[in-house]
């Protein structure tokens, strides 16, 4: 059987071939009824897009790069998901590479999708100093989006949970619970995501005790190091141990558990993220948990804004708060640069507290702030 062409499928919707164009290319507003008609006469007809023909006349691919910074970190896959479904949902297709935590292997995958005629990126650096060079040239060439951690200021649009009122709902938790000698377990290194909840650590620990914001280990965003910190913090006696990311307070909670240690009767354990295995560990891991179905959205709108295909509005969240952005530069997308930074939300498990599970949501929403 032939393919089926724009012509087929106008003929049977009695509209004209631009305005099946229209219709299928979501280019243009049409009315609902006429819509209505060409979609289900492109459904009777059986009729698919020629993506690479679009290309051609267009010059654009429908495509947008995804660079990761670790695929097997559990964070990462949902968070796929949710931006396939937000782009697909605008007719553009993703294409995914993950650089292993390496600023040299992230500066390849940015150019060989470059390579690809990508429409434009979304990149969570590996480095904020070393891949800054990379993904500054790379949002002059595309529209390009920074998502869960930064690179510099001005260097792209970002969006991000608030890591911030993240540590705060922590620590305020642990406050009410009257622990007071606490712990943090992070990761080195200059992530922003690390260095955001390591700082945010150190200034609101020392309400509860003036010492606690020395009592810093630090290694990586993974289970083996939570296991290895335990042993490092362990003779300090801490009555709660803050962990940076879920792995972290996965590992710590293994490692306690082999030690004998009650949490959180003697110890409780807190992570960030809320990736599965938090709910299924035993006991129950308290966590923060990111907006992540937001965090795509956002990250969808701010490209369509660059694209051309936005409203001019980044945030359409209620709540939202909006901000003079600062200068962009000469480059793609040229003009603000705009920041969002997302509300998180404290899920109270057995890890930290007996009665069951509870949630506690911090910040006011969805935020646009100028780029730092």
């Amino acid at each position: 059987m032939a393919d089926v062409t724009l012509r087929d499928v106008a003929r049977a919707s009695g509209c004209s071939v631009a305005t099946v164009s229209r219709v299928l290319a979501r280019t243009r507003p049409v009315g609902a009824e006429t819509a209505r008609r060409v979609r289900e006469a492109a459904e009777a007809l059986g009729y698919r897009p020629n993506h690479a023909a679009r290309a051609l006349r267009s010059r654009s691919t429908g495509t947008v790069g995804l660079v990761l910074p670790q695929i097997t970190n559990p964070f990462y896959p949902t968070l796929v998901r949710e931006l396939t479904h937000a782009l697909h949902a605008e007719g553009r297709a993703v294409l995914l590479a993950d650089c292993d935590d390496d600023p040299a292997a992230e500066a390849e995958y940015i150019a060989d999708l470059l390579g690809r005629r990508v429409d434009a990126l979304l990149v969570i650096p590996a480095h904020e100093e070393r891949s800054r060079e990379a993904v500054t040239a790379a949002a002059e060439r595309v529209p390009l989006v920074l998502m869960d951690r930064g690179c510099g200021p001005a260097v792209a649009d970002s969006v991000a949970v608030d890591n911030a009122a993240g540590m705060a709902l922590v620590l305020d938790h642990l406050a009410a619970t009257g622990r007071r000698r606490i712990c943090f377990l992070g990761a080195a290194g200059t992530a922003s995501a690390a260095a955001e909840r390591r700082a945010a650590y150190a200034a609101g620990a020392c309400a509860l005790d003036p010492g606690a914001s020395g009592r810093v280990a630090l290694g990586d965003f993974s289970v083996e190091w939570g296991r290895a910190a335990v042993d490092e913090v362990w003779p300090a006696r801490p009555d709660a141990l803050v962990c940076a990311n879920d792995l972290i307070a996965i590992g710590a909670l293994q490692r306690l558990q082999q030690l004998g240690a009650d949490v959180p009767g003697e110890v409780a354990v807190t992570g960030f993220d809320d990736i599965p295995m938090a709910a299924l560990s035993a006991p129950g891991i308290t966590t923060v948990r990111q907006p992540v179905a937001e965090l795509a959205a956002e990250a969808a709108r701010l490209l369509g804004r660059r694209l051309g295909g936005g409203s001019g509005a980044a945030v359409a969240g209620a709540g939202a708060v909006a901000g003079a952005g600062i200068g962009a530069g000469a480059g793609v997308g040229a003009g603000a640069r705009h920041a969002i930074r997302l509300a998180p939300e404290l899920v109270v498990r057995e890890s930290s507290e007996c009665g069951g599970v509870a949630s506690v949501r911090g910040g006011v929403g969805p935020q646009r702030i100028p780029a730092p």
